[in-house]
């Protein structure tokens, strides 16, 4: 438990530590000078070789062959120079021991691609999600596991399922969104499909990693190296926990990240409560605890709160200690460690590698001429078309399938550049094509003449447009790891493009006004503020594409695919209507600690529970298509138990093909002391139909659906009530409502 957790009591792990060591030995002994039968790859002869024993029993094994000294040099990473992701390096690298055949373990970045010299440019984590789409979110994960495997990596930092609590994050377009359940289903997907490449995925950051630091006065306030998070049981259990509980239970992930903050007073990566109790002994999880690059503050803490292993070789820059050999021996001399606690660090981490096949394999020795780039530029391609979330089209000014369009101007210079992410997703692509070349391209085979002006200069811009029939401007915003964006305007943060300040909105106030078919394409790490929205045409937010972010992009405009993204996020009117806004105890923090006193009502939760209209809601987007959902059954299933059966009728109404994205909601009864929101997505799906084609979709709530967090009891608990059901195409359009009585309770009418 978090708030109130305590370690267990040191007498109770030593004799389970002693019992491991006595069966590791006298295993050992048995098969002492006994070939190992089942012995393949890179392994040798070793008893631990033998493959038919489980990970735990081999890794234990080979921990008996070690000496102190190699188990300490296990713990720390040993190449520091991959942190920049130059060709040919490793984000991280351990180089094992040759004595006993323990092989080099090599790590890479990896969320929106592998950060190794060049490689496929995925688009912004937060466009995977907007198309909330698993299968999609499983062929991410593929190709950033066939990527790392054939740049001769064992492991990807991957995926980030850090809930959007605040749509300034820098960090916000690595993000999978403001929902829990969107974010896990998305993220079990990407995962288990990365580690069916045979590299270990490592979902991040843990825990309540949701800021990394304001700019004030030249400092940073509220920084993600020392803030406090303070989080209530409750909302972790049901906010900011739930996607790494399901990397563990569901994908069975093998590695998971410690964060840098502190979370209700230790740093994460040294909160046995959060790395023991809950990770380990709650879950179950028996993988690898790494840390973020320096977020090992002492040796002795960060060991015995579970932290297995720190990638970088390095003193933390506040001064603190890492696990760099030197630093663990002398804190044994010192006796501030128990060298069990090593033992199991180490064991961890060996065990984790048996468990994946990496002893049992050949090295993965890198063949950059392997990865099938045409390929993946299709995939990335196709992420960026579905992700696209078409907010606004009146008059049905989108597709551009006009017969009668001649001309069309392309306005701002955001459409001529790569835009991306800053950080540790910053990636290198092989190739790219600018939105610019995309349209222009795109444009000319259908014989459209296109102009283009770069927007340094709003008027000239409208004069060019003025003399299109069509005028499309893309903007875009600027977000980075390391520092969260100052507003949430479109240029709040942005850098000057060609030495030129640009007002974006300002431009598209021009643009708009010059010519009454303005459309708006937004490049965004998430919700920005859209003060023009009612003066424009169409808007489609495309996040940040990736490398094919030009034939992507035209394709959408042009009709050639749908855009069938859903916001995975709300985008508000106003930036005052954020939970955390005006509130500096929320966010940025005061005196290094940040209030969650907003609790579970997070993203949508927060303004649907207080009646406060967003831009555009989560879960909302349009298509060029007319879809009708209805139909909706729910099914009582099991014997006295919280589950259902819930199923939807889905019609494709329109003349396209086209995705439907019905979502399932469930209201919670609230009692006294504990607050609900109105509603809580439960279950989704993309639904792609051709013209007048209908479709059936089933969904299954269990339990936990129904359950909230009990902090009384320290479990899920279903609360005796009446459960309501929502088909709904947002969060704020709910077209068909059901009701449930649960837990005793019952559902009278009024």
């Amino acid at each position: 438990m978090i708030v109130r957790g305590a370690g267990r009591a040191s007498q109770r792990r030593r004799a389970a530590a002693a019992l491991l060591t006595l069966t590791a030995l006298l295993t050992l002994a048995a098969l002492a000078g006994a070939p190992a039968a089942g012995a393949a790859g890179r392994c040798g002869s070793h008893p631990w070789c033998e493959t038919s024993l489980p990970p735990s029993q081999r890794a234990a094994l080979l921990l008996g062959a070690l000496t102190l000294k190699e188990r300490v040099g296990l713990l720390a990473g040993d190449e520091p120079s991959g942190i920049g992701g130059a060709a040919g390096t490793h984000t991280g690298t351990s180089d094992g021991v040759p004595r006993v055949d323990l092989p080099t373990f090599f790590q890479t970045d990896g969320p929106i691609g592998v950060r190794s010299g060049k490689a496929t440019a995925l688009p912004a984590s937060i466009g995977l999600a907007a198309t909330f789409d698993r299968r999609l979110a499983g062929r991410a994960g593929a190709l950033v596991g066939n990527e790392a495997r054939l740049k001769g990596n064992d492991l990807a930092y991957a995926p980030t399922v850090n809930i959007l609590r605040t749509p300034l994050w820098g960090r916000a377009f690595e993000s999978l969104g403001e929902d829990p359940y969107l974010t896990s289903r998305m993220a079990v997907s990407y995962i288990r499909s990365l580690q069916r490449q045979g590299v270990i995925a490592d979902v991040k950051h843990f825990a309540a990693n949701n800021q990394e630091g304001r700019r004030v006065g030249g400092e940073t306030v509220g920084s993600r190296f020392t803030v406090n998070a303070e989080v209530d049981e409750r909302t972790l259990r049901e906010i900011y926990l739930p996607a790494f509980e399901a990397a563990v239970k569901d994908a069975d992930v093998g590695s998971v990240m410690c964060s840098y903050n502190r979370l209700n007073g230790p740093h994460a990566c040294a909160s046995r409560p959060l790395l023991h109790d809950v990770l380990r002994r709650d879950w179950g999880f028996r993988g690898l605890v790494l840390a973020d690059y320096g977020a090992s503050k002492t040796v002795a803490a960060g060991l015995a709160a579970g932290l297995d292993y720190e990638p970088w070789p390095f003193l933390d820059s506040d001064g603190g200690e890492n696990y760099t050999p030197e630093s663990v021996e002398a804190a044994l001399d010192r006796g501030d460690v128990d060298r069990r606690d090593v033992d199991r660090a180490v064991r961890h981490t060996l065990r984790t590698l048996f468990a994946s096949g990496f002893f049992d394999r050949r090295a993965y020795d890198p063949d950059e001429a392997a990865i099938d780039r045409v390929a993946h530029r299709r995939s990335s391609q196709r992420i960026a078309e579905r992700a696209a979330v078409l907010l606004r089209n009146r008059d049905g000014a989108l597709p551009l399938d006009d017969p009668k369009l001649d001309s069309l101007a392309v306005i701002g210079a955001d459409a001529d550049r790569y835009v991306n992410g800053g950080g540790s997703s910053n990636i290198d692509p092989y190739t790219f094509t600018s939105v610019r070349d995309g349209i222009a391209t795109r444009a000319g085979d259908a014989g459209i003449d296109v102009s283009y002006d770069a927007g340094d200069d709003p008027a000239q811009a409208a004069a060019v447009a003025a003399a299109a029939d069509v005028a499309v401007v893309v903007v875009a915003d600027a977000a980075s790891e390391g520092v969260d964006k100052p507003c949430l305007g479109l240029d709040c943060g942005a850098e000057p493009i060609g030495g030129v300040e640009v007002d974006r909105d300002a431009l598209i106030a021009a643009v708009a006004a010059a010519n009454p078919r303005t459309i708006v394409v937004l490049e965004t790490a998430g919700p920005v503020l859209t003060p023009w929205r009612n003066d424009v045409n169409a808007i489609l937010e495309t996040w940040y594409p990736g490398m094919a972010a030009g034939p992507a992009v035209a394709s959408v405009l042009f009709g050639d695919a749908d855009p069938s993204g859903r916001l995975p996020a709300t985008f508000p009117r106003r930036e005052a209507d954020l939970p955390t806004s005006g509130r500096p105890e929320r966010y940025p923090g005061v005196a290094g600690d940040v209030d969650y006193s907003e609790g579970v009502l997070v993203g949508y939760r927060w303004f649907d529970r207080r009646n406060i209209e967003p831009a555009y809601p989560f879960g909302f987007g349009l298509s060029y298509t007319r879809f009708g959902l209805g139909g909706l059954q729910v099914r009582p299933t099991g014997s006295g138990r919280a589950a259902a059966r819930v199923s939807v009728r889905v019609r494709n109404r329109g003349d396209r093909s086209g995705r439907a994205v019905p979502q399932i909601y469930v209201h919670l009864p609230g009692a006294p002391g504990r607050v609900q929101p109105p509603r809580q997505l439960k279950a989704f799906a993309s639904v792609g139909l051709r013209p007048g084609a209908t479709k059936r979709v089933s969904f299954h709530l269990d339990r936990r659906d129904f359950s909230y967090w009990d902090s009384t009891r320290d479990r899920w608990r279903v609360a005796p009530g009446c459960y309501r059901i929502e088909l709904g195409t947002s969060s704020r359009d709910i077209v068909a409502r059901r009701s449930i009585a649960l837990g005793g309770g019952s559902c009278r009418r009024r």
